[in-house]
């Protein structure tokens, strides 16, 4: 049974159920994951998902049901779950179904360069790159860790109000991490890529990256403890972007898990930070033309200039602030519509970063943070974090530093940063894509010596 019929199965049997508004939402990936290590296949994963989800009104309330098979009695269950589930769903605001937007912009997800590639091919590019970082120094003791995956993805939305949407889309990453020693010092560092095209993929840039920051740590000490300028090197700042994105989702703050309840309208950042989420960037890994409602995807700036403008919405959060979906809904086909960033990211400004260390004069740059899962708290905008940088000394980098942490509160964070600069990335995606230039902040508090 194919997928049309499935639906047209489950609509006539949740009609004779008793739903009027019903939608059938599938989601599937296939997912190429390889590891080597010396010169071996460490790790070889082929996983693929398919599911289907239905929902649909039963009596006034949103009843929802999932499966992975499409048969008869699949769709039974489908209606028999979905209503159960909707006489006991109690909630004052009920999402609706949505019968499509007036237009849709064009979203081009599909990568042509990591289309032809075969499972062989990805194997050797992985042997490569683990091969080019183990010879690019003498000092590198060896690659714990060097990974290749490809996948793709399709999402499709029919309802019965007329909504008949499809979006396709694949990707590609590669991580690999370099192990460095000299005398008794041991140094880790890691670094990746997005790729667009294998065949354009540069291979020795990324084990570079790797090499070069784990022999630049070599030798790093703390420093004594106090209130520093730190530069947050564009990882680090889109790390923590990504950790308190959730402030600026409108279920977060209608369920008082935002700081930012309350402030659309007011100052919440320096002037020269602007946010922007941006389903529709080119090549951006979460691009989409529609959302998991089917609500036309836009641009917003959710931050301009300091100033707060907009929370993300779905259907259900735009209806309680009386406002409009920005697009933003968000559902796998096991869960029910929540609200997600898509392609997140503080707007570069002009400055390099050697520009912005000579400017800080005497600091820290700081190129990594850890332990945001347990020493940042999304509520409050607090964070503790571990973290290793470079002291910087009139100006210049003198030393590598290791064994610090640094403690602060996001938002205060930004009302204090002093200058963007020009070097916007993205990082690993982690449910959405997060991206950020470096910011230089004029203090943070450091515990060291």
């Amino acid at each position: 049974m194919d997928l049309m019929e499935f639906k047209d199965l489950v609509f006539r049997k949740g009609r004779a159920a008793g739903f009027t508004d019903m939608e059938i939402f599938q989601q599937s990936s296939g997912n190429l994951s390889i590891k080597v290590f010396q010169g071996e296949v460490d790790s070889y994963t082929l996983a693929e998902d398919r599911g289907y989800s239905f929902r649909g009104k039963y009596k006034g309330h949103m009843g929802y049901a999932y499966t992975e098979i499409l048969d008869a009695e699949s769709a039974d269950r489908l209606v028999r779950d979905a209503r159960e589930n909707a006489e006991v769903i109690d909630e004052e605001e009920q999402p609706e179904i949505f019968a499509g937007s007036p237009g849709y912009q064009a979203v081009a997800g599909i990568r042509p360069g990591l289309r032809d590639v075969t499972p062989q091919q990805m194997i050797e590019l992985a042997k490569a790159m683990e091969a080019k970082a183990l010879a690019m120094d003498p000092r590198v003791r060896a690659v714990n860790y060097c990974l290749l995956a490809a996948g793709d993805s399709q999402v499709s939305i029919i309802n019965t109000k007329g909504l008949d949407l499809q979006h396709r889309a694949n990707s590609a990453i590669a991580y690999l991490s370099a192990v460095v020693s000299q005398d008794d010092d041991t140094k880790t560092f890691g670094n990746f890529a997005v790729i667009d095209d294998f065949v354009t993929f540069d291979v020795d840039a990324l084990a570079r990256g790797a090499v070069q920051e784990a022999l630049a740590l070599l030798g790093a000490q703390p420093v004594p403890s106090g209130s520093y300028p730190v530069i947050l090197r564009w990882e680090a700042a889109a790390a923590l972007l990504g950790t308190f994105a959730g402030i600026f989702c409108a279920d977060n703050v209608q369920k008082n898990l935002s700081l930012l309840k309350g402030k659309v309208g007011e100052i919440i950042a320096a002037p020269s930070i602007t946010i922007v989420d941006d389903p529709l960037m080119a090549r951006g890994l979460y691009s989409a033309p529609f959302d998991a409602e089917g609500v036309a995807t836009r641009t917003k700036t959710v931050v301009e200039q300091g100033r707060l403008n907009t929370f993300l919405h779905n259907l259900k959060t735009a209806a309680k602030d009386g406002t409009e979906s920005t697009g933003n809904a968000a559902k796998s086909y096991k869960s029910s519509v929540g609200v997600a960033p898509t392609n997140m990211f503080i707007k570069a400004g002009e400055a390099s970063l050697p520009e912005m260390i000579a400017q800080m004069g005497d600091g820290l740059v700081i190129i990594d943070v850890q332990g945001l899962h347990s020493g940042a708290n999304p509520v409050s905008g607090d964070f503790s974090l571990s973290a290793m940088g470079y002291l910087v000394e009139k100006g210049e980098i003198t030393r590598p530093v290791n064994q610090i942490t640094i403690a602060g509160n996001f938002i205060a964070m930004l009302k204090d940063v002093v200058a963007v600069g020009s070097d916007l990335n993205f990082g690993l995606p982690q449910g959405s894509h997060f991206g950020a230039p470096s910011l230089l902040v004029k203090s943070l508090a450091v515990a060291g010596t």
